[in-house]
């Protein structure tokens, strides 16, 4: 039901995950952005069984501006992973959810390079195809740069064709609008999310905590960040209480 654009109080989490698969062996680089299939499956079970409908970013989008109230939270993946398509997608379609992955263009079909340096393991991104599949499935495709390179150190102009030509690529490729955009790195400034906008996006992801409150920046959206020590109940607390929010950056 249409209502005020102050009328949804309720705060809304926008849960943003990595990879859904098993985690490398203990000290690898960066193993807390790893979440078992088997944790995801009883996170969105969990989330079904409180009532909450899990949505696509363009989904959620009444529900951020106040248009709609309801019980709702957002679902994003960073970077593209293959193991999103083969472990995310049954699940989500089980509880009849829909969520948002954020690709890296001129990555389809490779593996995540951008992370070379760190030590962490190339793994599958999928490829348009693939893609394809995912859309199919009743999910959405959003923009994450061509490269996967921090904005703030580029120029603007670099800056701009990283963001817009994003888009411009996977809308090419997969025939699907392309409307929500997310930060690598959560490396912006205010005019990287004036570029967004002027680009045509109608809302940008952080890596800020929080969920998000009425009257939210959509240019400057926060996230609550699900890793694979989120426990069950630390999980619960994340989405249904202000756990984030205390744990947000001034």
């Amino acid at each position: 039901m249409s209502t005020s654009n102050t009328s949804n109080r309720s705060p809304i989490p926008i849960l943003a995950y990595h990879q859904i698969e098993h985690a490398p062996e203990r000290g690898a680089a960066f193993r807390s952005l790893y979440v078992s299939p088997t944790a995801f499956a009883r996170q969105m079970a969990l989330l079904s069984g409180l009532g909450y409908l899990g949505l696509s970013m363009s989904a959620l989008m009444p529900y951020l501006r106040g248009e709609r109230s309801a019980k709702v939270v957002g679902i994003t993946f960073d970077d593209g992973y293959l193991n999103n398509l083969a472990n995310a997608m049954p699940v989500l379609n089980r509880h009849g959810f829909s969520s948002t992955c954020y690709v890296v263009s001129q990555q389809l079909g490779k593996t995540n390079a951008w992370d070379s340096g760190t030590g962490i393991a190339q793994t599958a991104l999928m490829d348009a195809a693939q893609l394809r599949q995912w859309l199919d499935g009743g999910q959405e495709v959003g923009a994450h740069t061509r490269h996967h390179l921090h904005l703030s150190q580029l120029d603007a102009t670099t800056a701009f064709d990283e963001i817009a030509q994003c888009r411009a690529e996977l809308e090419d490729l997969t025939g699907a609008a392309v409307r929500h955009f997310c930060y690598p790195y959560g490396d912006f400034t205010p005019d990287h999310a004036a570029m967004v906008r002027t680009a045509g996006f109608d809302s940008a992801s952080t890596t800020q905590r929080s969920r998000c409150h009425c009257g939210a920046d959509l240019m400057q959206l926060p996230r609550v960040p699900v890793l694979r020590a989120t426990t069950m109940p630390l999980f619960w607390l994340k989405v249904a209480t202000g756990y984030e929010e205390r744990r947000r950056k001034p």
